[in-house]
């Protein structure tokens, strides 16, 4: 992949997660809730279980009082778990909701002497990927002043005709319609259309 679309649209580049996330308050009643309900027990069942009131096991779970050191032991023993996940903060699988959708020939062009790229899904920002569609101008590696590379890893599709996967560390790979490779980006790379047609491919990027 040639290194100027990273250069030219820095908003496309991938964007690591530079600052810290806020780390929520520790809510050990919820934590304590949850874990019970992940066993399927009624307060009834647990307050069996752990030897605490059934009135007492409700308040601690509803954040009204919190548990001494001697209850967070009964709770560990009767719930069958180390003390030490009562203090794991619950697992967010929230979803995020993003989307975009960038139809048949909608895509941002970019063409470069090598390939002529067509840069999808550019409404998001801070993407973990960056996909995007190319036409494989290049018919010989004498046509790059030198071996691409850039940060992360890359998935390569070839959607039709043929092309020549020459790698660094590697013998020259041909590649036709419906084969692909995954790869280190940072690894020199190029390709070459074999094909009498411009070779189209699919592309994503990640780091």
């Amino acid at each position: 992949m040639a290194e100027d679309v990273f250069d030219e649209y820095p908003s496309m580049t991938l964007a690591k997660q530079t600052e810290d996330e806020a780390i929520e308050p520790l809510r050990l009643g919820a934590r304590i809730k949850a874990i019970r309900s992940s066993l399927s027990l009624t307060l009834e069942e647990a307050s069996q279980r752990t030897g605490l009131a059934r009135s007492t096991l409700s308040k601690i779970e509803n954040e009204q009082i919190s548990p001494t050191f001697q209850a967070m032991q009964k709770l560990a023993h009767g719930l069958q778990i180390d003390m030490p996940q009562l203090f794991e903060p619950q697992s967010k699988n929230l979803a995020s909701g993003r989307r975009d959708i960038t139809l048949k020939g909608e895509g941002k062009p970019h063409p470069t002497p090598t390939y002529e790229h067509e840069l999808l899904a550019t409404q998001l920002s801070r993407k973990k990927m960056m996909p995007f569609k190319s036409q494989v101008r290049a018919r010989d590696i004498s046509e790059y002043p030198d071996w691409v590379r850039h940060d992360g890893e890359e998935f390569l599709l070839i959607l039709s005709g043929e092309v020549c996967f020459y790698s660094e560390f590697y013998e020259p790979l041909p590649l036709a319609e419906g084969d692909s490779v995954y790869y280190d980006a940072s690894m020199g790379h190029m390709l070459t259309s074999l094909s009498e047609e411009d070779a189209h491919i699919l592309w994503v990027t990640a780091k």
